[in-house]
């Protein structure tokens, strides 16, 4: 069942906004561009020190969350409390953590007015990191060999396999470049400390990295895909600028990924492009990614269209964007009263 756009409440996670930022604050801004002031916004939040809580001009009200590690229960108890006041009609995820619950909510959320528009959980597992390598072969994508690993001797065998240098990553985010074994066990305890077991372990390619953002309709059809050529990159992997780029193969590709996997939402590839021009998915993360405004500057705004997409309406191919549209991300200090802090601190609303 279809609904109107007019004054649509829309919910969105990822407000962090930090050297690893999360797509929200993008998310929400690509809204604002298409919808203006016939939106309201709904932050979710999991820490109360996430950036885009105190944006004003883009958030709304937040609310605070539960941890994904609290399971489906608690979090359908408080999006039932967030629901009776605020009445929100489309919900967009935007952490791979906490898609697992959001996907098994998804019928009782719409029970009480939520659309999403989300993968299956087989969709979800097919395109994990652990499963990568599997989803490749079976569909004729290049991906790098890599090892899960779960104890650190367990690198030897895949330093052997592979050399060095090789890519150590964390089963949901990170991922570092070792030159040699004592940067691979460092990268190893820093990620298990922070995301547990297991570990990648990846065969080093390199080349030119590029990401394409990309929405799949759930019947095997992409209908926007915008390229995007890294030109600077944090310690931590980040594209911090980055620069649109038409390239028939790196379309073609994204178009290959939505028809293997009947992909329904927004998502991520990361390529590598080695030098005899082989494009290989280095991963494939089940959302939209923290530069996805790009693709509305460019001419295709994907959140925008996910919005229609879960409200049931039909949404056509974007058939082209501008390339050579940049973005080049910064930092702004926000200043906010303590007792903007505290209300969400204490209450867990602000």
């Amino acid at each position: 069942m279809s609904k109107n756009t007019d004054h649509l409440c829309i919910a969105v996670t990822g407000l962090n906004a930090n050297d690893n930022p999360g797509p929200g604050i993008a998310v929400i801004r690509a809204l604002r561009d298409e919808l203006g002031d016939k939106i309201r916004i709904i932050g979710l939040a999991y820490e109360n020190l996430e950036p885009g809580i105190f944006i004003g001009n883009q958030v709304d009200k937040t609310y605070k969350i539960p941890y994904p590690v609290a399971g489906t229960e608690a979090l359908m108890n408080r999006m039932i409390y967030i629901q009776e006041r605020e009445n929100i009609d489309v919900l967009i995820p935007n952490f791979d953590a906490e898609l697992n619950n959001f996907i098994k909510l998804a019928e009782s959320l719409l029970a009480i007015g939520i659309h999403t528009f989300l993968p299956s959980l087989q969709q979800l597992a097919n395109r994990d990191k652990i499963n990568l390598k599997k989803f490749g072969d079976q569909h004729q994508f290049k991906v790098p060999d890599d090892f899960v690993i779960h104890k650190e001797a367990e690198i030897i065998k895949a330093a052997d396999e592979f050399g060095y240098p090789l890519v150590v990553k964390g089963k949901f985010y990170e991922a570092y470049v070792a030159q040699n074994s004592n940067e691979a066990y460092k990268s190893f305890h820093k990620l298990y400390a922070k995301w547990g077991l297991p570990i990648i372990v990846q065969k080093f390619i390199k080349g030119t990295e590029i990401n394409i953002a990309g929405l799949g309709d759930g019947k095997g059809n992409v209908l926007s895909a915008v390229a995007m050529r890294k030109l600077y990159i944090t310690d931590k992997g980040k594209a911090w600028a980055g620069v649109t780029v038409e390239d028939e193969d790196l379309l073609t590709l994204a178009k290959n990924f939505a028809k293997a996997s009947s992909w329904k939402g927004g998502f991520e590839l990361e390529i590598m492009k080695d030098d005899k021009g082989d494009l290989y998915i280095m991963e494939i993360n089940p959302r939209f990614p923290a530069w996805i405004y790009l693709t509305a500057a460019a001419g295709q705004n994907q959140p925008a269209a996910l919005v229609k997409l879960a409200l049931g309406q039909q949404v056509s191919e974007f058939k082209a964007y501008k390339s050579g549209k940049m973005f080049i991300r910064y930092a702004w200090d926000n200043i906010v009263d303590v007792e903007e802090f505290q209300k969400i601190a204490a209450f867990g609303e602000r």
